[in-house]
């Protein structure tokens, strides 16, 4: 029940955090002003923790949502494989919000 509230949460976040990311497109077909401000907002601490739960709203809700597609087609309902599916959303999640965020610095260099 929790991961279900919580799908519903991040899918709003998601609405949120794209409307965050319109914003730093439009600034960067706006000028260099504008992307230099949108720059500085996104590397603030703040902006870093916003993105950071974008992150994870982003990564909880492709795994939370195969996890549906595989409860859409039958299968794993039983109350053992509920909960294993549960843990592996959630590690899932860390995982992959983790190796976003190595990767990225990677590329930034």
């Amino acid at each position: 029940m929790a991961l279900s509230i919580l799908h519903r949460i991040t899918g709003m976040g998601l609405g949120l955090g794209t409307l965050l990311m319109t914003y730093w497109l439009v600034a960067a077909a706006a000028g260099p002003n504008w992307f230099a401000d949108a720059q500085v907002f996104l590397n603030s601490w703040i902006g870093r923790i916003i993105l950071l739960g974008f992150t994870a709203s982003l990564m909880f809700h492709f795994c939370n949502g195969v996890r549906h597609l595989f409860w859409d087609a039958g299968k794993g309902f039983e109350l053992s494989t509920a909960r294993a599916s549960g843990i592996a959303v959630l590690i899932g999640t860390a995982v992959l919000t983790v190796a976003v965020w190595i990767i990225g610095y990677e590329i930034r260099g």
